[in-house]
C-alpha cells in the first residue's frame, strides 16, 4: 500500500486552487497527450521550467531595445478605447508615462471595464513585458505583468517559463505549480548519507523547490545541483525496480535443460550458410544459461540482418530435444506468420511440431513443440504443456509486463528477448538492466552493404525514373512517406508526400502493381497488402513506418524515404534494413528538403557514412537526447522526466551499483533506508515492483 506521506502527491489535480474541469483537460494533454487522462499533483511538481524571463532589466526609455523584456514603474495618463475604422476594430490603448517618456500599452480583444479597473487613470503601476517601437512610438503589447508598486518586490526577478499546451498560459500554469509545491511533503531520506554529502546535494524536497524557483539562468541546466539530485533519484528508482524484477525472476530454480545437440546439428546442416562466430558465441552463452539451474533472462541485441532468429530457433531446439516447449512472441500477425512459415521449413523435416497462435485463432498449444504467436500467447486461457523457453522478438514493442506475463506461463521458463533496434549502452542499462546482454555484430555471409544516398526533393523525378528501371528488372521498391494524409498542423501542411496521394500518383504512373500500407488501414487488410508485396502481387509498396518491423522481402532492393530529415537516426536505420536482405545490390535513398536544419543534416550525414547500427544509436543519443531516441516512444523504455542519459551517465552507473548493494544488504527493503526507498519507488510509479517484496 502506498505510504500515507505520498497521498497528497497522488491526489487529482482538481484539489489544487484554480484547477477546474477545463484546466484538468489541458493538464492531461500537457502531461499525457490525452485530455481524458487523470493527471495528479505529482505530475505538476515534476513539470520543470525550460527557460527563464529576466525581469531585472529596467533601462531608460531611450536605451530600450526592440524585443527586450523591460520592467518599469509607470503613471497611467489616459485610456483610448478602440474605434471601428472601415470595419476594422483597432486595439485598446492605455497611455502611460515613465520617468523619462511616454509608453503605450496595447491590448487586442480587451474588455475596457477590466482595463479601467487594473489601470486606473492617475495611478502608478509596475508593468513588465516585451518592448517594441511602432512608427517611432514606444509600446508594450499585452504586458505580462501589471501590479501595484507595493507588489514590486513580489514580482519574480527571474520568472520560470514552462512547457505549455493550448488552454494554459505560463502565468496560469505557474500559479497551479506554486499551489502544488505548497503541499509537497517532507519525505524520509533514501540516499546514502555519505554519497549525499559527497555530492553536496540538499534533501529531495529542497531540491525540487530549487529546480522550480530558479535564481540564476544556470539553475536550468541539467547539471545544476538541484537537477542532478532529482535525476539521481529517478535513475536510482529505475535501477532498483529492475534489480527487483531480476531478483524475483531468478529466485525460482529451473530444471537444467540437458540436450545432446543432435537435433540442433541436423538443423544447422540443413542451412544454406555457416553460422557466424558471433552466433556460435551467443549460442554458447545461452546453452550455459539453460544448463545452469537458474532461470535465464537474456537480451540479444543484433543489427538488422545479423541472424538473431536462427540463434533463437537453435536454442529452442535444445529445449525441444529435452522434451519441453518453446514459445516465440512477436509484435504483429504478419511477422508471426512469416516466422511460422520459415521455421516450419527448417524443423518439420526433423519431426518438430510448430504451431501458430494469433488473435483470431484457437490452437491447442499443448500439442506444439515450438509455438509462434502475438500477444495472444499471454492470454489467460492459453496454457502450455511444459514451457521452458520464451523468446520475445522486437522487445521494444513490448514492456516489462508482457515479458513477465509470458514467462509466468511456467514456473521455470527461461527468457530470451531480442531487438533489432541497436540501443546505446545507457538505454540498455535503463530499459534492460535486469538482464544479461549478448550482442551480434557480424552479418551472415552473402549480405551486401546497402548503398545510401541523400538526394534533395527537387530531384524526385530522377529517383522515380530509377524506380521504373528497377521494377522492369523484377526488383521491388519501398517508398516511405512520413504522413498518411495532409494535416492541419503547420509542419505537415508543407508536406506533399502524403502516402495516400503518392499511392494515387504511382498507380497512374506505374499501373496496378502498387500497394498501400499505413496505420489507418485495418490490420488484416494491411497484412494482405504487405503479403502481396512479399509475393507476386505488387512491385512497389507505398507505406508509412508500419514497415519498420515487417515482412522479409529478398527481392526488395530499393527503399526511398521521403522527407528523411523528419525521421530519427535509429528509425532511418531500421527502415533501411528492409532492403539488402539478399545478395543483390541494394540502395537506400533519403529524399530531403534543401533548407533542412543542422541537426537534420547531421543525422543524414551519419546514416550515409555508416551501416553500423550501434554507432548510429550512440550518435542519435548525442543529437536528440534520450527522450525519444528510437524514433517513437517505446513502451519498453522508461520515460525520464529529470534524467538526461547523454549528460547523466555517471549518475546512472552510480545508481546501478547502489541498487545492487541495497538489495544485497536488505533484499526485502525492511531497514529504515529500505522503508525510505519504498517511498522512492512509489514516487516514480514502480508500484508493481514493490509487490515483488511481498507485504508492504
Amino acid at each position: 500500500m502506498r505510504p500515507e506521506k505520498l497521498f497528497a502527491l497522488f491526489s487529482e489535480v482538481t484539489r489544487l486552487k484554480g484547477v477546474g474541469p477545463g484546466a484538468k483537460k489541458a493538464l492531461g494533454r500537457l502531461f499525457y497527450g490525452d485530455e481524458s487522462a487523470r493527471p495528479i499533483v505529482r505530475d505538476v511538481v515534476f513539470h520543470l521550467p525550460v527557460s527563464v524571463v529576466d525581469r531585472r532589466n529596467s533601462p531608460t526609455l531611450p536605451k530600450a531595445q526592440d524585443g527586450d523584456i523591460v520592467t518599469w514603474i509607470m503613471r497611467v495618463e489616459s485610456h483610448q478605447p478602440p474605434v471601428r475604422k472601415r470595419g476594422v476594430k483597432l486595439p485598446y490603448k492605455v497611455i502611460c508615462h515613465t520617468k523619462d517618456g511616454f509608453v503605450t500599452l496595447v491590448f487586442f480583444h480587451a474588455k475596457g471595464d477590466y482595463l479601467l479597473q487594473v489601470l486606473p487613470v492617475g495611478a502608478e503601476r509596475v508593468v513588465s513585458g516585451r518592448f517594441e517601437r511602432y512608427d517611432t512610438l514606444a509600446q508594450i503589447s499585452h504586458p505580462d505583468i501589471i501590479a501595484k508598486p507595493e507588489e514590486f518586490n513580489a514580482i519574480a526577478a527571474l520568472e520560470p517559463i514552462y512547457p505549455l499546451t493550448g488552454g494554459l498560459s505560463n502565468r496560469y500554469l505557474s500559479k497551479i505549480i506554486s499551489a502544488a509545491l505548497e503541499i509537497v511533503p517532507e519525505l524520509p531520506e533514501w540516499l546514502d548519507p555519505a554519497y549525499l554529502a559527497q555530492q553536496k546535494w540538499k534533501d529531495w524536497k529542497a531540491s525540487l523547490l530549487s529546480a522550480h524557483r530558479v535564481s540564476t539562468p544556470e539553475d536550468l541546466s541539467p547539471l545544476s545541483v538541484a537537477r542532478q539530485r532529482l535525476a539521481y533519484d529517478e535513475v536510482l528508482a529505475n535501477q532498483l525496480a529492475l534489480a527487483l524484477v531480476r531478483t524475483r525472476f531468478k529466485k525460482p530454480l529451473a530444471a537444467p535443460v540437458m540436450a545432446s545437440g543432435a537435433l540442433r546439428a541436423k538443423a544447422i546442416a540443413s542451412l544454406p550458410y555457416h553460422l557466424t562466430q558471433g552466433q556460435e558465441q551467443v549460442l554458447h552463452e545461452i546453452d550455459e544459461d539453460l544448463k545452469s539451474g537458474s532461470r535465464m533472462l537474456r537480451l540479444l541485441q543484433g543489427d538488422v540482418g545479423s541472424g538473431k532468429t536462427i540463434v533463437a530457433l537453435l536454442a529452442a531446439l535444445s529445449v525441444v530435444e529435452a522434451g519441453r516447449q518453446a514459445a516465440l512472441m512477436v509484435p504483429t500477425e504478419l511477422l508471426a506468420k512469416q516466422h511460422y512459415a520459415s521455421i516450419r521449413r527448417i524443423v518439420e523435416p526433423l519431426g518438430v511440431r510448430v504451431l501458430l497462435l494469433t488473435g483470431g485463432m484457437k490452437a491447442d498449444v499443448t500439442e506444439g513443440d515450438i509455438i509462434i504467436g502475438t500477444h495472444a500467447l499471454i492470454q489467460e486461457k492459453v496454457a502450455f504443456r511444459d514451457l521452458a523457453l520464451c523468446v520475445i522478438d522486437e522487445q521494444h514493442r513490448f514492456g516489462v509486463a508482457q515479458r513477465l506475463a509470458l514467462s509466468a506461463k511456467s514456473s521455470d521458463a527461461h527468457v530470451l528477448v531480442m531487438t533489432a533496434t541497436p540501443i546505446p549502452r545507457t538505454l540498455t542499462m535503463t530499459a534492460f538492466g535486469d538482464m544479461d546482454c549478448s550482442t551480434l555484430t557480424e552479418k551472415p555471409a552473402g549480405r551486401r552493404e546497402i548503398a545510401t544516398k541523400a538526394i534533395p526533393l527537387s530531384r524526385t523525378e530522377e529517383v522515380l525514373e530509377g524506380v521504373a528501371r528497377a521494377t522492369a528488372k523484377g526488383e521491388k521498391v519501398y517508398w516511405i512517406c512520413p504522413l498518411v494524409e495532409e494535416s492541419d498542423d503547420d509542419d505537415a501542411r508543407t508536406d506533399p508526400a502524403a502516402a495516400q496521394a503518392r499511392y494515387v500518383e504511382f498507380t497512374h504512373r506505374f499501373g496496378p502493381r502498387v500497394g498501400l500500407a499505413h496505420g489507418r488501414i485495418p490490420p488484416q487488410e494491411r497484412d494482405a497488402v504487405m503479403a502481396g508485396f512479399a509475393g507476386d502481387q505488387y512491385d512497389i509498396l507505398v507505406a508509412t513506418t508500419v514497415v519498420e518491423v515487417g515482412v522479409d522481402v529478398p527481392d526488395a532492393t530499393i527503399i526511398v524515404i521521403e522527407h528523411a530529415e523528419r525521421f530519427g537516426l535509429a528509425q532511418l536505420h531500421q527502415l533501411r534494413g528492409r532492403v539488402g536482405r539478399s545478395d543483390k545490390p541494394s540502395a537506400c535513398i533519403l529524399l530531403y528538403v534543401d533548407r533542412s536544419g543542422e541537426v537534420a543534416k547531421s543525422r543524414l550525414r551519419v546514416i550515409r557514412e555508416t551501416n553500423d547500427g550501434f554507432r548510429i544509436a550512440e550518435e542519435d543519443l548525442k543529437l536528440r537526447g534520450s527522450g525519444d531516441i528510437l524514433g517513437v516512444r517505446q513502451s519498453g523504455m522508461p520515460d525520464f522526466r529529470f534524467a538526461d542519459l547523454g549528460l547523466h551517465y555517471d549518475l546512472l552507473r552510480a545508481a546501478h551499483d547502489d541498487a545492487k548493494l541495497i538489495l544485497h544488504r536488505d533484499g526485502e527493503l525492511k531497514s529504515p533506508r529500505g522503508q525510505a526507498l519504498r517511498h522512492l519507488l512509489y514516487l516514480f510509479g514502480y508500484d508493481e515492483n514493490i509487490r515483488f517484496l511481498g507485504a508492504g
